[in-house]
């Protein structure tokens, strides 16, 4: 998009020129030019909602640094983030958990360069905190009388909890399918699932809205998030400087204490 730019029309008396030009010349000192483009910026960040917390840090942070911007936060599934820049939505950055539900943006030639790596995020099962159905083992999500929630197929979310269940040769059937992970989250702390396959992010952010099931470690199943500026972004410079600034040591640690495994 091309940002609109205001200019000012003058109609004076000729005697009045040099007073007005004068007048102007005083009232352009008081503000540097700097501060001019950098006002009023409005940065599109669209992000999986399993970086909510980490990312609404990050912005914080990003708009302390940068005065006059602010950055206006989505979340939604990868899958559905992606349409979205595909068909037109206006943003500026890009984050997926997962490199497939990147790559038809990379496809489109809508990103600025190779998508980077953000930060790596491992499977977990969330419970209601009385484990109403006292599951002990991952086998028992298998049991027909447990109510299981997952993501939809098509997202990051539901791909892990189909590869966990291959893994660990155990056959589930999901009572409900939800859009994204927070959805998943939100049935089990809500008591609408016995359990639900999150990431361990989720489990770290509800703390004790939830309890863990364990994962044994041989079907540990992870998924790569990535970052990357978009072609179209509206605020190009500000998009690379977010995209520097959450691979930084500062940003990367944000998301380290949020429970990703960071590079």
């Amino acid at each position: 998009m091309t940002r609109a730019r205001r200019s000012l029309k003058y109609i004076v008396p000729v005697l009045a020129v040099v007073t007005l030009a004068s007048a102007c010349q005083s009232s352009d000192d008081s503000s540097s030019p700097d501060s001019a483009t950098t006002a009023d910026q409005t940065l599109t960040v669209l992000a999986a909602s399993s970086l909510t917390g980490s990312f609404t840090d990050l912005a914080s942070q990003f708009e302390d640094a940068h005065p006059g911007s602010s950055v206006a936060l989505s979340f939604g599934s990868s899958s559905t983030l992606a349409t979205q820049v595909i068909d037109g939505a206006p943003a500026d950055v890009l984050a997926t958990a997962s490199p497939g539900s990147m790559q038809p943006v990379v496809d489109e030639g809508l990103t600025e360069g190779r998508p980077q790596l953000l930060a790596e995020n491992s499977v977990a099962i969330a419970m209601p905190p009385d484990n109403p159905a006292g599951l002990k083992q991952l086998d028992d999500l298998a049991n027909a009388d447990v109510k299981v929630a997952v993501c939809v197929e098509t997202a990051p979310c539901g791909s892990v909890a189909n590869d966990l269940f291959d893994l660990a040769k155990i056959d589930v059937t999901p009572v409900t399918q939800e859009v994204d992970v927070k959805s998943v989250l939100a049935k089990v702390t809500t008591g609408e699932v016995d359990a639900g396959v999150v990431y361990v992010t989720d489990v770290q952010a509800a703390g004790d809205q939830v309890a863990e099931l364990p994962v044994p470690k041989q079907y540990t199943v992870t998924t790569d998030y990535l970052v990357a500026s978009l072609k179209d972004a509206a605020e190009p410079d500000l998009a690379s400087e977010f995209t520097d600034f959450v691979l930084s040591p500062q940003g990367q640690q944000v998301l380290a204490d949020a429970g990703f495994t960071v590079s």
